[in-house]
Order: structure tokens, then C-alpha cells, then sequence
């Protein structure tokens, strides 16, 4: 689809919305579609992005930062549209479980009118959640999944599914040039240290010398992604045709168990840290596993940090912003 800011106006340079830009992935992406050429328009209500995130962007001569909230409608002349705004770990959208509904909902509606205006494409940035506790393994796009829609968590799960319903109805009605992805758990530098997620947690508790927290028996599985594998495959789906809606998994298909990542980060830190153990929250899923058999058919995309790797880099992160607070 033609984008009719950039053929029409002023640039030859294609002008790209990045809502939730200053968060965690977003602001990798921000970068990323720097180095690639682009404008960028990052737009944060910085809930839980941080200017901090974007600050080496700042200066950058086709970045622009803009505080809005995207359930409020936003009016501006794009060529691409990444719609990333939703807090994304259990600690930050159960804060205010409404408007993370609201979050994803309200703001896919903005979103897909801002696309539709302007007929440009769209990329919804969904979720590993949308297959609950799944009741497959590993989980493969066409799995409709197996949420609790009325649990602590349904405020995320239901908000990204309903989010994804509402692409589809756009795509069907308005015919919009659509992309979803579900991104399973990614990991790397920008993370929040009190977000709450696995990663984060178990590097800031082993750097700090405090005790590590295991949920359950630490059995439960998780698959991790470095976020530059992740932006990649974003902009890998951006790029595909038109007739590449998704959704698809993008993540990374190797396994691991709390206690093996534990066991990772106490060595790679250093840390003297033990393992205690806590109850496993509400519906807290038990495994999570990616099939990216799509992906890498439709994308030609893959993988290709592997988690110890990817752990060094997280680390050096928390370290330096610990020794600067």
C-alpha cells in the first residue's frame, strides 16, 4: 500500500510512528528504524517508558519525541505506524488493570483509524499471553489458546486478544495493511528494573546480593529473545507483503526452566545469591514455547543470540545502572 504522506509531501524518507516507543522494545526499535533511514515519531505517555530510554535519540536531527497516551486520538502524518503502547509486565498493567484494557482496546481503535486515514500500514505488536496457559507445546499461530477471562491477568491477555480482533475487522471492513505479531518473552538492555519479569528480577536480586525468588518449584518454562533478534523480526514483518498479515510468533524456540535461568545469571554475575521459593501466582503459565516454523517461511527470519550471550549484555546493563544509583 502507498504511503500517501511520503509520495505527496516533503521527504523522501518514510516518517514512522513508534507508540510506546520509550519503553523497553520500543526504544531498541526507535534506533533500529534510525539506522535504517527513517524519521521517527516515538510517542510514550511514560507510564513505563523512560526518556532515559531514548535519551541517545534525542539529539538524533529525524527523531521526534512526543508525550501522548494513545487512548486519547492522535493526529499526526505518517508513512508506517508500530503500535507498541500497553505496559507489558504482570507488576506494571495490573497497577491499573482498566486502563490497560483501555490500553489495548482504545488504542488499537486510535491506531487503526490513524492507519486508515492516512492508508498506511500497521503493525500490531501482540503477545505470547494470547495462548493463556497453553494446552499445546509449543504453541503455534493457529492454537486459539486458553485464557481466563476474568483472572488478574485477563486485563493484559484479553486486552492483546481483543486488540487482535479489531486488526482482523479492519483489515476485512477497510481493507487496512495490517502486520501481527506475537512476541513471546524478550530480554536485553531498557528493561525495567522493577518490572517484575523473570529476567530483570533474577539480575537485579543476584547483582544486589539478595536472595532470588523462584515461583513454584522453578520448573516452569519460559523461551527468551534478545531484544535485537526481536526488532529485527518486527522490521522483517513490516517490510513483507501486503498479503503477510500474521499472526506470527516471534521469539526464541529454546526452553528453559526458572531454575536453569537462575543458575545462568548466579554464574554469570558472580553472586552468592540463594534460591527461595514463593508461590506460584494466578494463573501463571506453566510453559511457553514458540513455533516460529512461520516466521522464518514467511520473514526469513531466525534467531541468533543465544541466551547466555544475550545475559552478559542484560547484566552489564543492570550493572552500570545500579552503580549509578
Amino acid at each position: 500500500m502507498t504511503a500517501s504522506f511520503r509520495s505527496s509531501r516533503y521527504s523522501t524518507k518514510k516518517r514512522v510512528l513508534v507508540t510506546g516507543g520509550a519503553g523497553f522494545i520500543g526504544s531498541h526499535l526507535c534506533a533500529r528504524l534510525l539506522e535504517a533511514g527513517n524519521q521517527v515519531l516515538c510517542v510514550d505517555n511514560f507510564f513505563t517508558g523512560t526518556r532515559g530510554n531514548v535519551s541517545d535519540l534525542l539529539d538524533h536531527p529525524e527523531f521526534e519525541l512526543m508525550r501522548h497516551d494513545v487512548t486519547i486520538p492522535l493526529f499526526v502524518e505518517v508513512d508506517e505506524i508500530y503500535n507498541l503502547a500497553c505496559p507489558a509486565s504482570p507488576v506494571h498493567y495490573q497497577f491499573d488493570p482498566v486502563q490497560t484494557t483501555k490500553t489495548s482496546v482504545v488504542g488499537a481503535v486510535n491506531m487503526l483509524g490513524l492507519s486508515k486515514r492516512l492508508k498506511v500500514p500497521i503493525l500490531q505488536a501482540s503477545t505470547s499471553e494470547v495462548y493463556g496457559d497453553p494446552a499445546i507445546h509449543p504453541q503455534t499461530e493457529d492454537y486459539w489458546g486458553n485464557v481466563n477471562p476474568i483472572g488478574p491477568r485477563s486485563c493484559y491477555d484479553e486486552g492483546k486478544r481483543c486488540a487482535e480482533t479489531l486488526f482482523f475487522d479492519y483489515r476485512r471492513q477497510h481493507g487496512l495493511a495490517i502486520k501481527v505479531i506475537r512476541i513471546f518473552n524478550t530480554y536485553g538492555p531498557h528493561m525495567h528494573p522493577n518490572d517484575g519479569r523473570v529476567v530483570s528480577n533474577f539480575i537485579v536480586q543476584a547483582l544486589q546480593g539478595e536472595d532470588i525468588t523462584i515461583y513454584g518449584d522453578g520448573k516452569q518454562t519460559r523461551s527468551f529473545c534478545y531484544v535485537d533478534d526481536l526488532v529485527c523480526g518486527m522490521m522483517a514483518m513490516m517490510a513483507s507483503a501486503d498479503d503477510v498479515t500474521g499472526p506470527i510468533n516471534l521469539g526464541n524456540p529454546g526452553e528453559f526452566t526458572m531454575l536453569e535461568l537462575a543458575q545462568a545469571v548466579i554464574e554469570l554475575t558472580g553472586s552468592s545469591s540463594k534460591l527461595v521459593y514463593r508461590p506460584l501466582p494466578q494463573d501463571d503459565p506453566r510453559q511457553r514455547q514458540p513455533d516460529i516454523s512461520r516466521a522464518r517461511d514467511q520473514l526469513g527470519w531466525d534467531v541468533s543470540v543465544p541466551l547466555r550471550e544475550g545475559l552478559v549484555k542484560t547484566i552489564d546493563y543492570f550493572r552500570a545502572l545500579i552503580a549509578q544509583a
